[in-house]
């Protein structure tokens, strides 16, 4: 690659990164990894609690579906609280992202991961699947949509321990924490936020040198893992239609030396 077209890269990604807010998954996932602070004030504010202890956060973690062929997940962050519970949270701009057989699915993958064998039923943790949306994705005009299964004929609550959140990312009321929270999340710019325990980490990656090269870095890396997803489906689907190897589709498709040792190790 040649320095120009290197120094366009770079000035792109700095140009989209100020075009960044918090509803952007790229943006979002990069500020609350690890971020145990930031976590901790979203959870309270969304429970409506003021007692959250995180004791570990982690974006982009990948969930394994056990069935072969079975469709897996990467959440964008999850969360564990000292207590146990674990938390999904997601940010979607497009109302297809939040499916609600998507929460579902989410949910049910959290659990597969809580019992080791043997452990009995009744010790599964509580989960908590949060889909902060763009959109009122409900269209009822409220800041949250709590999910819970309940028992039809009396309307008690099941009591299962799986919760699902909706989030209105386009609610407005400065006079309240979610309205507060929703309105940090779509700020561009750290000077324009509520709650310093997100503006820090704002003004960390879209203001200092530091924050800025590990931003351009993950956006370069997100982009590299994308190619080589959509190569690996191209691979996949020219190798059932023509009865190929995949070094016959990587050779056809012309997949570059470097992409080829990464995907080879797919198949």
């Amino acid at each position: 690659m040649s320095d120009a077209v290197k120094l366009n890269d770079e000035e792109e990604n700095l140009e989209l990164l100020e075009g960044f807010t918090l509803l952007d998954d790229e943006f979002m996932t990069i500020v609350f990894d690890r971020n145990t602070e930031a976590t901790e004030l979203l959870l309270n504010i969304i429970l409506g609690r003021n007692d959250m202890e995180v004791t570990e956060v982690v974006a982009q973690r990948e969930y394994k579906n056990p069935v072969t062929g079975g469709r897996s997940i990467k959440l964008d962050i999850y969360a564990k609280g000292s207590d146990g519970k674990v938390y999904d949270i997601e940010v979607q701009n497009e109302n297809a992202g939040a499916d609600v057989r998507r929460a579902r699915f989410h949910s049910s993958m959290l659990d597969t991961k809580m019992l080791k064998e043997k452990q009995k039923f009744k010790e599964l943790h509580e989960s908590y699947v949060i889909f902060i949306t763009k959109n009122d994705y409900m269209k009822m005009g409220l800041p949250l949509y709590h999910v819970e299964r309940t028992i039809q004929e009396s309307g008690a609550l099941f009591g299962d321990g799986a919760h699902i959140i909706y989030v209105n990312g386009s609610y407005k009321n400065d006079s309240d924490p979610v309205g507060k929270l929703m309105h940090d999340f779509r700020c561009t710019s750290a000077v324009d936020m509520f709650y310093q325990e997100l503006a820090k980490s704002v003004r960390h990656f879209k203001e200092t040198e530091g924050g800025r090269n590990q931003m351009s870095k993950a956006m370069e890396e997100r982009i590299n893992r994308e190619r080589i997803d959509n190569s690996f489906e191209h691979i996949k689907n020219l190798m059932e239609a023509m009865k190929m190897t995949a070094e016959q589709a990587m050779s056809i498709l012309k997949i570059p030396d470097e992409d080829k040792a990464v995907l080879s190790k797919r198949f």
